[in-house]
């Protein structure tokens, strides 16, 4: 499996001669090459995790990729195959297996009202939560993309969701919000914290890649 990151939380998986896209947010500047694209997985229904203008480029590609997500977000593409996951679905795209957990967004403030988020596990390999610590109980993560920065995000908290996720290798993401300093700051926290456990701490720019 070969796992990019592009800006943000935007992530592409490359394996069995075919692609997934996660999250194809505002921030997106682009994915080259989306004419293997199985599905397009979306954690929930904020903007930097999906846009209509970003869906229009992926389907120019790819005009028949699925997509799976909550229910908010099926609602607002209606004329899209789209599926509404929920925690504990298991479903297959293509020849990915997708696994999802969680169920709601972390808290922003109490002023803005809570939305549902699913954490997704590809091939058993590969854990993005969303914007959520939800930690998939029972499963012994290979590779976890760690939330960075955000509204919602306290870095003590995404250390102590990668000490209890326990995973062999790790890389950030959703990091766009972070000034450059404040970035690397919070990637040699989460080093630390995936070290507690043996694991590898990988970092990676917009457009890196990553083999497992």
């Amino acid at each position: 499996m070969r796992i990019t990151k592009h800006e943000h939380a935007a992530l592409r998986v490359e394996a069995h001669g075919s692609t997934l896209v996660i999250d194809p947010g505002s921030f997106l500047t682009g994915m080259a090459d989306l004419h293997a694209l199985e599905a397009v997985v979306i954690t929930h229904e904020h903007a930097d995790h999906w846009t209509p203008e970003q869906l229009e480029r992926i389907f120019d590609s790819a005009p028949d990729a699925p997509i799976f997500t909550t229910a908010a977000v099926a609602a607002a593409i209606p004329d899209r195959d789209v599926t509404v996951v929920s925690p504990g679905d298991e479903l297959t795209a293509g020849p990915f297996s997708l696994r999802f957990f969680g169920g709601r967004h972390e808290e922003i403030h109490s002023s803005i009202p809570l939305v549902d988020n699913v954490g997704v596990l590809v091939d058993d390999l590969l854990y993005y939560p969303g914007d959520s610590y939800a930690v998939p109980e029972g499963v012994l993560v290979d590779t976890l993309a760690i939330p960075t920065g955000a509204p919602w995000l306290r870095l003590g908290d995404a250390m102590d969701f990668t000490l209890a996720v326990q995973p062999r290798r790790a890389f950030g993401t959703h990091d766009m919000t972070l000034s450059v300093a404040g970035r690397a700051m919070h990637f040699s926290r989460l080093q630390w914290a995936v070290e507690q456990n043996g694991g590898e701490f990988h970092v990676l720019e917009p457009g890196d890649s990553l083999d497992i």
